[in-house]
């Protein structure tokens, strides 16, 4: 079980290396030392998440406080996750993210961000067992999918969305198995369903059984019951289950 010990495993410093990466062409010396910055920040990535055990990322935005009604949802479905044997992990801010981490923690669970250094709105939120700041929005993303057996997305905006679709683009493309998605908030996601409906599907975009592949609810008990039945049933993940021990001589860290 992890608990809080205040360290930050990769604090970063700056917040526009992804404006100069996306900027253009640089020096050949300068592109190979950004090229070397990433290789560095994906293996510090790897190393702190390695023995966090089988995860459930839960997306949604930053901007709904402790009083909001999806904040509730956020939370009590970060609690049910808990319950259930999964690690809670998310993008690390607050929001839906502090709820999802709050809910686990409450319950005992493992809490786990995965945070980004941005000008406004995110900072690491307090219901933390672990977490590791990145410079890059890609890298994080890749981190956020590489250790979890289910999405699940909250009401949120042009992040959560990215997020929602980038990760249905790898499960329809094969990149990554066919991983449970949920969206929460019936009445905020169903425009979002009709339109993939209406539109994409109508339009021979995307097949039916990529629509059928969400499922939408405002249960957070289903949600982790739809997670847990899938996780079992397909991916063989139980409680008990033996997992991967860190090396001292490694300096890795449970």
């Amino acid at each position: 079980m992890f608990r809080s010990d205040g360290r930050d495993w990769g604090k970063a410093s700056g917040t526009r290396d992804d404006e100069v990466l996306l900027e253009g062409p640089k020096r050949r010396d300068l592109e190979l030392l950004r090229i070397l910055r990433i290789s560095t920040e994906l293996v510090r990535g790897f190393r702190a998440l390695h023995f966090v055990g089988p995860c459930v990322t839960v997306f949604g935005s930053a901007r709904f406080g402790e009083s909001h009604p999806y904040y509730a949802m956020a939370r009590e479905t970060g609690e049910l996750l808990a319950r259930s044997g999964f690690t809670v992990m998310t993008g690390g801010g607050p929001g839906i993210m502090e709820a999802a981490n709050r809910g686990a923690r409450e319950a005992g669970g493992r809490s786990i961000g995965c945070n980004i250094e941005l000008p406004q709105e995110q900072h690491e939120n307090a219901y933390l067992d672990r977490f590791v700041t990145f410079r890059y929005f890609f890298v994080r993303k890749v981190m956020l999918v590489k250790y979890s057996y289910a999405f699940i997305a909250c009401p949120g905006g042009f992040g959560t969305l990215d997020e929602i679709f980038e990760t249905a683009t790898l499960i329809q493309t094969g990149k990554i198995r066919n991983f449970p998605l949920v969206l929460m908030g019936r009445s905020y996601w169903q425009p979002l369903i009709d339109f993939m409906r209406g539109s994409l599907l109508a339009a021979h975009c995307i097949d039916e059984a990529d629509i059928a592949r969400f499922l939408l609810t405002d249960d957070p008990a289903e949600a982790a019951r739809h997670v847990l039945d899938v996780a079992t049933r397909d991916f063989g993940i139980h409680r008990g289950r033996r997992e991967p021990r860190p090396r001292w001589w490694l300096g890795e860290h449970a």
